[in-house]
């Protein structure tokens, strides 16, 4: 990886938190460096700069991504960036450039103060929704305490990538006459190793059911619904919990959950992660994403998986010694509900709000089953390559659309080169859409698409002019 050599890289405080998360003195580690404790020393208290040589000692020694260490936290930034636009903190002046110190100096710091705001902001919402349904406050939500969970770990388990490479030979060793699929190896083992048989039934005997484990009898119950990927999936996901079983609880128990029904919650996505792993072993996986230019096709076809499934596993190739393009997700339905949201780097859009409407996200809907490209720009001036497509709810009925999801994967522009879909375009000078965080956080104008005026400037409205804007808005 490229060091920066056009500016002194003052990191003493990220430095010493690598330090003692290692258990390491200053001595130890200063041996293990080849420098002297003085001057590891001097360089934890900032006062002497990073050389390029020792962090690509770092990287040798310790196996550190560099990028942990070079960058000033984009993704922290954005985030304390954000909830400082928030009426609570009107009159007060933070620059970018105290963020960014702040997040090199004193990053546990700026960490709690995220985790604090979330909280926050979560029983801020609670109280709204109570007040409007006349109803008592509800516990925190699960789901929102798991997705946090995960994306503070970037959406990666390597203990479960392990886990599923290990199954996935296993599975190769044992039928190699299956080795056209992953589903009959998988029925095999858990028939001849858990005494556990498969079936499909219908839907009306399934009735709200897409996956069901019948304890008594032994048998995973699956309904005729689901397609040949989601069935692998589900067969995939009762095979971790068979193998798995005591690790995943032990995982779930270890998170600090803050009640039984979030550590369920974890344990089905720890669950989920390794059945994900076990289809799409890492390293193969990381292998065939870099040869195909991340083409989602051609590694459906190769593993067998679902768009959804193969985006969702793009989102977790941070494995030190075989990274992957940082890709960030985000799932909704037509109605614009986020129903998914993960990053394995920076994310572009706000963690505490929606997406902004200019982006094609939500425009797939109008071409089902078609990739829609988009470059797009922030307002940090950072550009971003996106692409979105839509994808079949599991378990649809009669009722519902066949394609009401939309699935949208991004990176950073400067990772666009090494995928399929930005193949023509020009990535010098491209044209890049401007976009904002949620229109309440977005200081955007004019802009047509706006959906609500931001929550920290004054409505605009006289009877003399119509701005193309519905919420035009004045200075704060």
């Amino acid at each position: 990886m490229d060091v920066a050599t056009d500016r002194k890289l003052f990191l003493g405080a990220r430095l010493k938190r690598l330090r003692r998360d290692l258990s390491l003195t200053q001595t130890a580690m200063a041996a293990d460096l080849g420098v002297s404790p003085s001057y590891l020393n001097h360089i934890e208290r900032n006062q002497r700069p990073v050389s390029a040589q020792l962090l690509l000692r770092l990287a040798e020694t310790y196996d550190v991504d560099l990028r942990s260490l070079n960058q000033a936290g984009a993704a922290d930034e954005a985030r304390l960036a954000e909830i400082l636009t928030d009426p609570l903190f009107k009159g007060l002046s933070a620059p970018r450039h105290e963020l960014v110190q702040l997040l090199e100096e004193a990053p546990g710091v700026a960490d709690a103060l995220l985790r604090l705001y979330q909280a926050f902001d979560d029983g801020r919402a609670k109280a709204r929704a109570a007040a409007e349904t006349g109803e008592g406050l509800v516990e925190s939500s699960p789901a929102d305490w798991v997705r946090e969970h995960i994306q503070s770990r970037g959406n990666h388990f390597p203990e479960l990538d392990q886990m599923g490479e290990t199954l996935a030979e296993i599975l190769s060793a044992e039928a190699p006459a299956h080795a056209d699929g992953f589903e009959p190896a998988a029925r095999q083992r858990l028939a001849a190793r858990h005494d556990l048989g498969v079936r499909t039934l219908p839907a009306e005997v399934m009735v709200e059911w897409t996956r069901r484990y019948d304890l008594h009898r032994r048998r995973l119950l699956l309904s005729e619904t689901l397609g040949p990927a989601s069935r692998a999936f589900a067969i995939a996901y009762q095979l971790a919990l068979v193998e798995h079983g005591p690790d995943l609880h032990r995982m779930a128990e270890a998170s600090a959950a803050p009640d039984a029904p979030t550590r369920s919650l974890l344990k089905v996505a720890l669950t989920n992660t390794l059945a994900a792993a076990i289809l799409m072993p890492y390293a193969a996986f990381q292998r065939a994403a870099e040869e195909t230019g991340y083409d989602l096709a051609r590694l459906q076809g190769r593993f067998g998986v679902s768009y959804e499934q193969a985006a969702h596993r793009l989102t977790t190739l941070s494995r030190p010694t075989a990274r992957g393009v940082p890709f960030f997700l985000m799932r909704v339905d037509q109605a614009g509900n986020i129903s998914k949201r993960y990053a394995a780097g920076a994310f572009p859009f706000s963690r505490f709000g929606g997406a902004c409407p200019r982006w094609r996200l939500h425009s797939a809907f109008r071409t089902p089953g078609r990739i829609v490209t988009q470059i797009i720009e922030t307002p940090d001036g950072n550009r971003w390559f996106t692409f979105a497509r839509t994808v079949e709810r599991q378990g649809h009925d009669g009722h519902g659309e066949r394609h009401d999801l939309a699935v949208g994967l991004g990176c950073e522009l400067r990772h666009a080169h090494r995928l399929t879909y930005a193949r023509g375009l020009d990535l010098d000078s491209p044209e890049a859409t401007p976009i904002g965080p949620a229109c309440r956080l977005c200081h955007r104008h004019p802009c047509a698409e706006r959906a609500a005026a931001p929550i920290d400037r004054p409505l605009a409205v006289d009877d003399w002019s119509k701005s193309v804007s519905p919420y035009p808005f004045g200075t704060a």
